[in-house]
């Protein structure tokens, strides 16, 4: 059986949108999908006591709502089989952990609590910073556009992020938008000769090319597949979040660095969790 996609939920608005996404991302995979509502008593212990809070009342509201959105997403792909698992845990911990035993993990863009009214939750952020399986951060328009962007770097570092976009537009009947960015010192600082900017040109159309050839001779199913290479000069977060603006999805990179504090996304990756106009997907890499 291929491997299920995971939601978090939590009964927010963000998160029902994520269990639509997913439930229709599970659908097109074939495979199941799975609900977890992660709940942490500790956040209920400081409310006022006469709000009447108790471990009973957190259980079967914590049950409702994964309840809740079984139904929902059952109604929205009735082929599709729905089970659910609630934990009294950290969220965060929680997709974590069971997301190693998934093929993809799916979040709201934010949630309940005195975070939510920041641009990206902490439970979506800790996620996509953290899970060692590909993540899907739900936000902006989810509506279909025909187009998975791609953001690439380094060609070794692309395999994973190619394959996966590859295979999403796959899944949707979509084309391919490579972007690759680069930027050139002639353009910055005074006086600096100027026939600098070609040379970064080319060398970065050279790298998308060898990102490209490098993907199909791995998956040669995608050789078909339509693509646009958009290789633009500037920072790579307005690249991307511009790319973003027609697409489906938007598929970055993240590099893993063990330790305490789990992968590093960096500023560009978390400009563009921040502020996409579309779904992003997080594609950890060596």
């Amino acid at each position: 059986m291929l491997e299920p996609v995971i939601v978090g939920v939590d009964g927010s608005d963000a998160s029902l949108a994520a269990l639509d996404w997913a439930a229709d991302e599970a659908a097109a995979r074939g495979t199941v999908l799975r609900v977890l509502h992660a709940w942490r008593w500790e956040r209920y212990a400081s409310l006022d006591p006469a709000w009447g809070v108790n471990r009973s009342a957190l259980q079967v509201y914590a049950d409702n709502v994964a309840a809740t959105a079984v139904e929902r997403a059952t109604r929205r792909q009735p082929e599709v089989r729905v089970t659910s698992t609630v934990l009294a845990e950290d969220p965060v911990s929680a997709l974590v952990r069971l997301g190693e035993e998934s093929g993809l993990v799916v979040v709201g863009s934010r949630g309940h609590g005195e975070l939510a009214e920041l641009l990206l939750g902490s439970v979506s952020l800790g996620v996509a910073a953290r899970t060692v399986t590909p993540v899907v951060v739900v936000r902006g328009a989810t509506a279909a556009r025909g187009t998975v962007v791609v953001g690439v770097d380094e060609p070794e570092d692309a395999a994973p992020l190619m394959e996966f976009a590859f295979h999403e537009a796959q899944l949707r009947g979509a084309r391919v938008a490579v972007v690759h960015a680069w930027r050139c010192p002639a353009h910055e600082v005074p006086d600096y000769p100027r026939a600098a900017p070609d040379d970064h040109r080319l060398r970065a159309e050279r790298q998308v090319e060898e990102v490209l050839k490098a993907a199909v001779r791995a998956r040669p199913e995608f050789a078909g597949l339509p693509v646009r290479r958009e290789v633009v000069e500037g920072p790579a977060r307005s690249a991307l979040l511009d790319a973003a603006l027609t697409a489906d999805l938007l598929v970055i990179g993240a590099r893993r660095r063990k330790g305490h504090l789990g992968m590093q996304l960096g500023p560009v990756n978390h400009g563009v969790l921040h502020h996409a106009p579309c779904p992003v997907a997080v594609v950890p890499h060596d």
